[in-house]
């Protein structure tokens, strides 16, 4: 009896010893058994190398400057714009020429005929139309056989012209409308994604984060049953517990050997999976360190809605959306009707036979173009168009009403989600360490004889459902976090706006 209370003491030494080694396990090494390097890494680095390196995030900045050199084109509409144009040309040919007489002679003429132009173009917002100023000159040269080349110069030295479309859309008017709208919501949706981007990584973190913990339990269930099998053949052998009860221990035994292994497959394709979304090498082993710690805050539903109006990119878009619409129908009235435009021009002009002389004395040009184009006959399409154009408007304001209402509901439930998972994660990690306590307890019992393997399985398995649990807890915590800042571009934790800004 002295004896086997020694084994006993002995074994219950051994087990509360791999359970504390297995516990204490911290992933730090720079190199594991393999010879391979290990990337230790905590969920804000997880966070922080998949919004510099993801592809997610590389297209979100791709995104965000495209929308960034857009709106600079579409401001630089409003600014003056300079060029400079030539376009030289030589012929030599046989053309038809009128003679005095009213004849016709076919002549060979060889000629060069060189230009220079510079204009200055400025568009007009409030009505649509462009101003320009320009200053050109022209050279021709003819050359015959047998004579001297013969040059004519003809300039302009000023001509001020004016272009209006009357009757047709404004988009420099809607333009300005328009364009800064979708500035505002290419900038918040570059926000938007760069939080989901987070989002997402906390799913890969947590994904390897529980696979690891379940390989960590497997191993420890393994160690466990192996010191309780062998346990149990020593009390076997000297009668104290039955045949049934040892080939159950047995039979634990080879099941959790058989979940350590499904569990170490587990934690090499999650870490296959987020070491594809940080754009890691393949080489590297990853170990995740899970903090159990969260922020608690509770975030106001209205102050939520505020802020998702104020910073999330969909209110941009139903505006923008909406703007369209009426463009598409002014559209469609413009191309329906009378269509006119008009051309303007004053200025100065004078012919030499040199430069010098081209510029003396200019005398002055003025030319008024008018352009009208009215349809007659057109089978109704231009009110087909005209009644599409407005059907297409009043389903994207429908559709709108909708989305807005849904875009408010959306805010509300993931505020109800993210304050009752604060409750839930306090549950889950009371329940984490009363479950481990309970183990202890009926592990202790088990080894005094004083209770049976049911309830030592029993004990096992709330452990580790109640591990897991909190895990799941802290995944979906993490995830509702993220979730929410990014749907009202506000972080309620340090209580100011959320701005990413593309580093030059």
């Amino acid at each position: 009896m002295q004896r086997n209370k020694k084994m006993m003491s002995l074994l219950l030494f051994i087990a509360l010893g791999l359970s504390t080694t297995a516990n204490g396990q911290t992933g730090n090494k720079e190199e594991n058994l393999n010879g391979k390097q290990v990337l230790t890494l905590t969920l804000s680095e997880v966070i922080r190398m998949a919004q510099e390196q993801s592809p997610s995030a590389v297209s979100a900045r791709l995104s965000r400057e495209s929308a960034e050199l857009s709106y600079r084109n579409y401001k630089a509409n409003y600014l003056p714009s300079i060029s400079l144009s030539s376009n030289p040309s030589y012929s030599r040919s046989i053309n038809k020429v009128t003679q005095p007489d009213g004849t016709y002679k076919y002549l060979e003429q060889n000629s060069l005929s060189t230009d220079l132009s510079l204009s200055i173009q400025q568009n007009v917002a409030l009505t649509g139309g462009t101003f320009s100023v320009t200053s050109s000159f022209d050279r021709s040269d003819f050359f015959r056989e047998g004579q001297d080349k013969t040059t004519s110069y003809s300039t302009q030295p000023v001509y001020v012209g004016y272009s209006q479309n009357l009757f047709g859309v404004n988009y420099l008017k809607w333009d300005r409308r328009i364009e800064p709208i979708a500035y505002r919501e290419a900038c918040k949706q570059y926000n938007e994604t760069m939080e989901l981007v987070a989002a997402n990584a906390c799913a890969y973190f947590f994904n390897l984060a529980s696979a690891q913990v379940d390989a960590e339990i497997a191993n420890f269930n393994y160690a466990n049953a192996d010191t309780l099998y062998r346990y149990a053949q020593g009390r076997y052998n000297i009668g104290t517990i039955t045949e049934n009860e040892m080939l159950q221990l047995e039979i634990n035994k080879l099941s959790q050997e058989g979940n350590r292994i499904e569990a170490q497959f587990s934690v090499e394709d999650n870490m296959q999976n987020l070491r594809s979304y940080l754009a890691l090498q393949d080489d590297m082993d990853i170990r995740v360190v899970i903090d159990d710690s969260i922020p608690h805050f509770m975030v106001s539903v209205d102050d939520a809605l505020v802020m998702a109006y104020d910073n999330n990119p969909d209110p941009e878009y139903f505006k923008r959306a909406r703007l369209q619409s009426e463009l598409s129908v002014a559209n469609a009235k413009a191309n329906s009707g009378l269509k006119a435009s008009i051309y303007l021009q004053f200025g100065l002009t004078q012919t030499g036979d040199d430069l010098q002389s081209a510029y003396n004395d200019p005398i002055n040009s003025q030319m008024a173009r008018v352009s009208l184009s009215l349809p007659i006959l057109d089978w109704g399409r231009g009110k087909g168009q005209i009644k599409m154009a407005n059907s297409n408007r009043e389903l994207t304001n429908l559709n709108i009403d909708q989305s807005e209402r849904n875009f408010e509901e959306n805010v509300r439930q993931l505020v109800r989600q993210f304050n009752q998972q604060v409750a839930k994660m306090n549950i889950m990690a009371k329940t984490d360490i009363t479950a481990e306590r309970r183990f202890e307890v009926a592990r202790r019992l088990y080894l005094m004889g004083k209770s049976t393997i049911l309830d030592l399985n029993s004990a096992i398995s709330e452990k580790d459902s109640a591990r897991r649990n909190r895990i799941s807890a802290l995944r979906n915590y993490w995830g509702l976090y993220y979730t929410l800042r990014s749907i009202t571009g506000y972080d309620f934790e340090k209580g100011i706006k959320i701005d990413y800004q593309i580093k030059e």
